[in-house]
């Protein structure tokens, strides 16, 4: 999207979007531009939709319960849905919220829960976590939004994995690796679809890792000396992901 429009409010919205188009928001939404931002007619706002690129539009209707825009221009092609699958043992309250954000700007292409044994919380909102996606996506001129794929026990994913992820490798943090750089191991995998999985506070439990490093499609690798907070791991193993093999090449 052009640095020129930077700073106008970015919307993810459900509509078609075209040039002409008529695009009546949410009641929220809606709350949002004309009575939070003040936006009247006539002010601009980019608006998104994961299919038809980012657009420029334009207030026609300011009422509190129902604005409406006008699409006046494509600004910034549609770019492809990534293919880095994210999965991760759920976390408490605010971390949750930012493995989400995270997970969203570097590049994930589907989320999943992934429940481990010393997964810390039972039960998820899944339109929390499809909300917060969508927020990070709005702020960080993200335009594919990462599915929000159902929960799953990690049993159940490991015995399913390549009737649903065929030949995809899944690479998993392992906090018990003896210390080493993960980057020859992940350039080994170029040109190989790729899941990550991180798993929660206090690691994978023994019968998890051996259950993992039993299986030909599991690629372990290790994040360097320290122990890090499984949102902090999340970020690292994304990064040199995205750096070695990814779309930061």
């Amino acid at each position: 999207m052009p640095r020129s429009h930077s700073s106008l409010p970015r919307l993810y919205v459900s509509h078609d979007l075209s040039q002409g188009a008529a695009i009546a928001l949410d009641k929220e939404q809606s709350l949002y531009l004309a009575a939070v931002l003040r936006k009247a007619v006539g002010d601009e706002v980019v608006l998104f939709n994961g299919r038809e690129g980012a657009w420029l539009c334009r207030l026609t209707i300011d009422s509190k319960k129902a604005v409406v825009l006008e699409g006046v221009e494509q600004i910034g092609a549609q770019t492809p849905v990534s293919e880095l699958w994210y999965g991760f043992a759920p976390l408490k309250s605010e971390r949750l919220d930012y493995v989400i954000q995270k997970a969203v700007e570097m590049g994930a292409g589907i989320i999943q829960p992934v429940m481990t044994q010393y997964t810390q919380i039972n039960r998820l909102k899944t339109e929390r976590l499809a909300a917060n996606a969508i927020e990070a996506a709005e702020q960080c001129e993200v335009l594919s939004v990462p599915e929000i794929a159902a929960e799953i026990s990690l049993d159940r994913l490991l015995a399913e994995w390549t009737d649903v992820h065929g030949t995809r490798k899944l690479v998993f943090a392992d906090e018990s690796a003896a210390s080493a750089s993960p980057l020859d191991t992940l350039k080994d995998l170029r040109g190989e679809k790729i899941g990550l999985l991180v798993g929660p506070e206090g690691g994978f439990s023994p019968q998890e890792r051996e259950k993992l490093h039993g299986l030909d499609f599991v690629v372990p690798i290790s994040l360097g000396p320290r122990i890090l907070r499984a949102d902090t791991a999340a970020v690292a193993a994304m990064a040199v992901i995205q750096a070695t093999i990814g779309d930061w090449r």
